[in-house]
């Protein structure tokens, strides 16, 4: 029988995992299937510009997997039991239960309202591409002079609320930070902020604290800000199948891994991308975000690879260089960092960071249709032993 190989989510860390496993392992020996919701990749770092209106370039994942062995299943997973290693899903067509003998979990994250009263029924998100879409469509209703408010001071609220006050110079835009505008940023990087914001007519509400979500306004410790239409981008929740199951999660739900990405408590699951905790650089736990979910599916990928064929295991650094934010098409902000996430003083900002924001996007989604980078590489057989069962290593 074949090793049979599912990943769960096909979003950066997911895509490439199945794609780096694909071009690594022999298809006479391995089945992989990929399960994901939505028939095409999508370019999570993104969905600010299709908030806006701007039209994104479709990337089918039947085009991007052709000709890999790998299957694609449309499906929504709705459980994992990691102990009879099966995944339940569901589709159009009914349920399903698939049994795998490694699992690759990636199914990432959502918005998270944190539990403020009103988040959930009176704001937008553009954590997902439907919510984006929504959010797309209500930005299109606003008249002229009408108020938008951007709930989060962080590299999502950043890049939202300056998308859609460059997109929309007509309305009122405003940023509710709970600490300093950029305040982890270089000094440098935060003027820069400070005058995109200013030369945008962006309202900076500093040192708010939010306390509800209305129909027409946000709530604040401070008195309401009247808007419009509330986008809320406070931050990440993982999602909750994970701490449903056995496996070993955080408090947070996200699945505990070894420096291999492979779960602590089962040994035939790995994890990545935002639905793991993984130490980086300094035994500091990766940030959710596109430059922690890559490398970790590099990772995982060549890990069970060579698990499987009885190779050498890889050690891919898990460490950060830079934070890319983009201010509107016409800027943004480079902020190096050191190994372990922290702002050094250097940073690029104004076009030249754009450009180069935009070029770390379109290299982001080369990376996923093109896993190995563009490196030769050759499918190796996997050993009869290691197909059928389980190989342990301390973590």
């Amino acid at each position: 029988m074949k090793h049979r190989i599912i990943v769960l989510g096909a979003g950066y860390s997911g895509a490439i995992a199945a794609g780096r496993l694909a071009r690594r392992l022999h298809t006479d020996d391995v089945a992989i299937t990929l399960v994901n919701t939505e028939p095409d990749f999508v370019e999570r770092v993104r969905m600010h510009q299709l908030a806006t209106g701007q039209d994104l370039t479709p990337r089918p994942l039947a085009a991007m997997f052709a000709g890999t062995g790998v299957e694609i299943r449309l499906a929504r997973v709705t459980a994992v039991d990691a102990d009879r290693k099966t995944v339940a899903i569901a589709d159009g067509e009914g349920a399903e239960e698939l049994a795998y003998d490694t699992l690759v979990y990636a199914l990432g994250s959502r918005w998270n309202d944190n539990g403020v009263p009103g988040v959930a029924e009176h704001a937008h998100q553009i954590a997902s591409r439907p919510g984006a879409l929504k959010l797309r469509e209500r930005l299109a209703e606003l008249d002229a002079g009408q108020t938008v408010t951007v709930v989060g001071g962080g590299l999502t609220g950043l890049e939202a609320v300056t998308e859609i006050a460059e997109a929309r110079p007509d309305l009122q835009v405003a940023l509710v930070a709970r600490d300093s505008l950029g305040d982890w940023l270089s000094p440098k990087a935060q003027a820069h902020l400070r005058k995109v914001a200013a030369k945008l007519g962006i309202t900076v509400h500093e040192h708010t604290t939010v306390t509800g979500v209305e129909a027409g306004a946000v709530l604040t410790a401070d008195g309401p800000i009247t808007s419009s239409v509330t986008v809320w981008t406070t931050g990440f929740a993982v999602h909750p199948i994970a701490a449903a199951t056995t496996l070993e999660v955080t408090g947070t739900g996200q699945i505990v891994v070894d420096r291999t990405m492979r779960s602590v408590s089962h040994p035939d699951v790995y994890a990545i991308g935002d639905a793991a905790f993984a130490m980086g650089a300094k035994d500091k736990p990766l940030r959710m975000s596109c430059a922690s979910g890559t490398p970790m599916a590099w990772q995982a990928a060549d890990t069970i690879a060579a698990r499987l064929t009885g190779g050498k295991l890889p050690h891919a650094p898990l460490a950060y260089f830079n934070q890319c934010i983009s201010l509107g098409r016409k800027e943004g902000v480079i902020q190096y960092v050191t190994l372990d996430d922290r702002a050094v003083r250097a940073a690029l900002t104004g076009r030249i960071a754009a450009v180069y924001k935009e070029l770390i996007c379109k290299g982001a989604a080369w990376g996923v249709v093109n896993p190995m980078l563009g490196l030769p590489t050759r499918r190796r057989r996997v050993l009869a032993k290691r197909a059928s069962m389980s190989v342990v290593t301390p973590h």
